[in-house]
């Protein structure tokens, strides 16, 4: 009983709920800790009020002279915040934030000092680059790197740190994070979706992709958490038996939050409200100590920067409440995993969501321009939507039977899938006047009715439309969600230019009237994205063999779908919405695999030393015991032991075959991981480390797991599952 596992089951015995202190309304509190507009029209001029309104709204330079006042006033207001220092908050190519503090305080002589900080520090800064991931971008020699303010996403402060969201750029100008891509994307979807847009409503000048993303995670004590090495150092158990009960009962979910997780929420979401951060829905998910939280949506560059700062909030927070946060896609076997979904829409200056029906029919003809239009957009790039939430921790919950497959679909509802096919059967070329009235009040005119009653979702649907917005349920709960919206934003921009070309030239030349041309290309685009529309369940063998037949693509591991983003096709696209160049897309490619293969790696290094340092010491530890015990029985019986000791003998030797697989298995991964290991090609590295590594993984772990079953309970070494699911 004196094991680590067993240790750290007692902790959690006396554990209690953290006491804390949330008080009054939090529309008081909202964003008290943000340097947003209400905060700058008190502490700064009125040109510089503008400048920064104009930077944020127009994408306008900040002139030097106004830089300093915007940064003295932003300082003043930090330090009244508790703030001593400041850092430029960016997102490199890791997966997770960045920051370098540096001191406001500075010495002006030997006995006085200031507390500095001005224009230069607040617009660029120079963090030392040497060691962020960059795929050949520059030399590992060369540190020089540079943040640059982004005044789109407010400044705020964070404990006692003033934090200025940037894009962190190399010496040459390529983007080196995941901020600087997005923003370029959304710059093209507004261009684009405004161009159209204004079909519709003259007065539209701008239009904003939104972002209401949905954070699913585990909470496990802390004590158990950390007596697991794979927890530890893989986010995930690489092995271990699943539970008598798992989430068969469906108890869990939507259930009575237990006390010490509410009183965790509480304080977190106390503390995301005061940062800005919308958080509005909170609830047990489907699996044992599984929790969903989810904020209002927000423009999406915002709610991106807000995902990140709330996954480093989450995990401060739960080390407070003495727990552990797994954002890992698939920590346990036996029960779901965890995604974040990311619902998608775009809205317009006016305040008009373009994926929402009206009360005209022009309105609901607005809404199946932008709805049809991201169709076919996702039509056209599915591999690269895809390959946008391809990572070696997704692999293991797309396709698991709980989250959506490695085929992308689209799902719209059977009364949306009746509209569409109305439309496509409308007659080719000029419509008549009796045909244009006919689907304007039958089709166009009753969509709003339609959707009152919304149909049945899918959850197999790896896109779905959710009433008004598309919900891409594949994206993982560990993703940034700036990748999957980099790409979302930069496919629709270019379907919407290329819409909005294709309708100019049938009114130019043609002379369509505006409604019947737009009518006119729908229908073609209706047609031409019709196998990516899918209503059954994608779980199932026949939908994938479905798939197939429609020449959808099925990438069911990472070095495979990343294909798709250097492909010619890829890069024209980037290339020509001005989000990537070549040089920075086949960057990403390599860095991706190349994390890929690191994460297989050093979960394979867990494996064999948890098999070969825990799982097998502790079995023969047993096996001696029953060894003892065989002998005993022979010296009081003699001869006749056998028929006294057939368990014990059929255990020891049941012991020994699993002894003896596990040690093979761990030599034949480790072989595979050298040879893997002298690769020099990121891809061909991948796919060895996917092909030839990773399948050992599951064989180690079915004889690690059998043994669970045999050994004695008193002296398994590693905190089970009943354990980490189900302490409260």
């Amino acid at each position: 009983m004196s094991t680590i596992r067993f240790k750290a089951v007692n902790k959690t015995f006396d554990r209690k709920p953290l006491p804390i202190d949330v008080t009054g309304k939090r529309s008081e509190i909202f964003g008290a800790n943000v340097f947003n507009e209400l905060v700058m029209r008190q502490v700064m001029s009125n040109e510089a009020f503008k400048s920064v309104m104009s930077a944020i709204e127009g994408g306008m330079k900040i002139d030097r002279k106004l830089a300093d006042e915007i940064a003295s006033a932003m300082k003043n207001w930090a330090i009244t915040k508790g703030a001593t220092h400041y850092t430029h908050w960016f997102q490199p190519l890791t997966g997770a934030t960045a920051e370098k503090h540096d001191s406001f305080f500075e010495p002006i002589n030997n006995s006085q000092a200031v507390e500095k900080f001005g224009g230069h520090q607040l617009v660029q800064q120079e963090p030392d680059a040497s060691s962020f991931p960059h795929g050949g971008i520059r030399n590992t020699f060369e540190a020089r790197g540079y943040t640059a303010w982004d005044p789109t996403s407010p400044a705020f402060v964070y404990g006692t740190t003033l934090c200025i969201p940037t894009v962190f750029v190399s010496y040459t100008g390529e983007a080196l994070d995941n901020k600087a891509p997005l923003l370029r994307a959304l710059q093209a979807v507004d261009n684009a979706a405004t161009e159209v847009a204004r079909y519709f409503d003259k007065s539209v000048s701008k239009v904003n992709a939104t972002l209401g993303w949905e954070q699913e995670y585990f909470l496990i004590d802390k004590a158990l958490a950390y007596s697991r090495p794979d927890i530890v150092l893989a986010g995930r158990t690489l092995l271990g038996h699943s539970p008598a009960k798992g989430q068969q009962l469906d108890d869990h979910y939507f259930g009575s939050i237990p006390d010490r997780v509410l009183n965790f929420m509480r304080e977190l979401e106390n503390d995301c409200v005061k940062l800005g951060i919308p958080v509005k829905t909170r609830h047990n998910e489907v699996a044992p100590n599984q929790f969903e939280l989810a904020p209002l949506f927000e423009e999406a560059n915002l709610a991106v920067d807000h995902n990140s700062l709330l996954m480093d909030l989450m995990d401060k927070t739960a080390d407070k409440h003495n727990f552990k946060v797994l954002f890992h896609e698939k920590p346990f076997v036996g029960v779901n995993g965890s995604g974040k979904h990311n619902n998608w829409s775009l809205a317009t200056n006016n305040g008009t969501n373009l994926l929402s029906p009206g009360t005209t029919p022009t309105k609901n003809l607005q809404f199946l321009t932008f709805f049809i239009n991201t169709i076919k957009a996702v039509h056209d790039n599915e591999d690269l939507i895809r390959a946008s939430v391809a990572s070696a921790t997704n692999d293991h919950r797309l396709g698991a039977g709980e989250a959506p497959p490695s085929v992308i679909s689209v799902f719209i509802g059977s009364q949306l899938t009746k509209v569409l096919d109305e439309l496509e059967d409308v007659s080719k070329g000029k419509l008549s006047p009796q045909e244009k009235t006919d689907l304007k009040l039958n089709v166009v005119g009753k969509i709003p009715e339609i959707l009152l009653d919304n149909t049945d979702r899918n959850r197999t649907s790896s896109f779905a439309f959710t009433g008004n917005k598309f919900e891409f349920r594949a994206v993982g709960s560990k993703s940034n969600c700036a990748k999957p919206m980099t790409v979302l934003n930069t496919i629709v921009a270019k379907q919407l230019k290329e819409f909005k070309n294709e309708v100019d030239e049938l009114i130019e030349k043609k002379n369509l009237k505006k409604d019947e041309a737009i009518f006119n290309v729908l229908r073609e685009y209706i047609k031409a994205s019709k196998k990516i529309r899918f209503e059954g369940d994608g779980y199932s063998l026949a939908w994938e063999k479905e798939a197939e037949k429609r020449g959808l693509s099925n990438s069911k591991n990472t070095p495979q779908a990343l294909k798709a983003v250097v492909s010619k096709k890829a890069i024209d696209l980037y290339e020509e919405m001005g989000v990537m160049n070549s040089v920075e897309i086949i960057a990403r490619q390599e860095i991706e695999l190349e994390e890929y293969a690191h994460k297989i790696q050093i979960e394979g290094r867990v494996l064999g030393d948890i098999a070969r340092n825990h799982v097998i010491p502790t079995a023969i530890k047993y096996q001696n015991t029953l060894i003892q015990n065989v002998k005993g029985l022979k010296e009081v019986f003699g001869s006749d032991f056998k028929k006294l000791a057939p368990e014990q003998i059929d255990l020891i030797e049941e012991i020994s075959n699993h002894i003896s697989e596990i040690n093979s298995k761990v030599k034949f991964m480790i072989e595979e991981r050298k040879s893997a290991n002298k690769l020099e090609k990121a891809q061909l590295k991948a796919e060895a480390y996917c092909n030839k590594v990773l399948p050992y993984f599951e064989q180690i772990r079915y004889h690690c797991d059998k043994l669970e079953l045999l050994v004695d309970d008193n002296i398994w070494p590693l905190t089970k599952y009943r354990e980490l699911l189900f302490t409260k």
